[in-house]
This record gives C-alpha cells, sequence and structure tokens, in this order.
C-alpha cells in the first residue's frame, strides 16, 4: 500500500511536501475540494437550498434561453452564489474557532460574508429576472 492509498482510504490528505509531485498535489487538492463540499453540505443548510436551486436552475436554463452564452450566464451567476456561501461559511466556521465570545469585530466580519452572499443572491435574481422577462416578451 502506498502512502497515497492510505491517505485515500483515511480521509487524511495533509499538508503538500516540496518535492511533491505534480499529479499527486493535483489528486490531493482535488480530494481537498470533494472533502469542503461534503462539509459544506452536511453542516449548511443555505448551501444545501443552494445546490437544489442549481440542480433546478441548470435545466432551466436550457428552457429560458436558446443562445448558449445566456445559458452559461445563468448557471454562472448560481455557481458564483455557491462559491460565496462556500467562502461566507468558511469565515464564519473559522471566526467560531478562534472564539464562541460574542465579539463586536468577529460580528461585523460575519455580517460582511454575509452581505457578500446576499449581494450575491441580487445579482443571480437580476440575472434570471431579465432572462425571464426576455423569454416572455417584456423586454
Amino acid at each position: 500500500m502506498t502512502p497515497l492509498d492510505s491517505d485515500l482510504r483515511t480521509g487524511r490528505l495533509g499538508r503538500p511536501g516540496r518535492d511533491e509531485k505534480p499529479m499527486r498535489r493535483l489528486l490531493r487538492a482535488t480530494i481537498n475540494s470533494w472533502h469542503g463540499l461534503i462539509q459544506a453540505a452536511r453542516s449548511e443548510a443555505a448551501f444545501r437550498q443552494e445546490v437544489a436551486v442549481l440542480l433546478i436552475g441548470v435545466p432551466m436554463a436550457f428552457v429560458v434561453t436558446a443562445e448558449p452564452w445566456k445559458r452559461y450566464l445563468l448557471i454562472g451567476v448560481l455557481l458564483f452564489v455557491l462559491v460565496v456561501e462556500l467562502l461566507n461559511t468558511a469565515v464564519e466556521k473559522l471566526s467560531d474557532r478562534v472564539s464562541l465570545e460574542i465579539d463586536p469585530q468577529i460580528g461585523r466580519v460575519k455580517d460582511m460574508g454575509s452581505a457578500a452572499v446576499g449581494l450575491s443572491l441580487i445579482i443571480a435574481g437580476l440575472a434570471w429576472i431579465v432572462a425571464l422577462a426576455e423569454r416572455l416578451g417584456l423586454i
């Protein structure tokens, strides 16, 4: 059994070494990314809801517009929301790890992360509203 086999079996992929081969580094990064998605899905209701919207939104993008670039845009804004949600979740988890006490500065940082998610939702919502309005001939 190679060290990578052991790492894959235990789910523990530590920090890459200096002399680590590029393919092993790529595999490590891919597995760590997958673990991050799984953890977010398990611990964050908002992330699960946004994934559900993505799963509905991908086929809907094909109904809403026939132009490929518009489909990519509609799907892209939904993925953008997921990215911002993941970053916000990471900030919140790290903030909670630093201190569970009520700290006004940490509260402001968490509020900024929440604001980023809110703005990404507005961007996605506006993109979809414009695409739907165009599809319905309203614009």
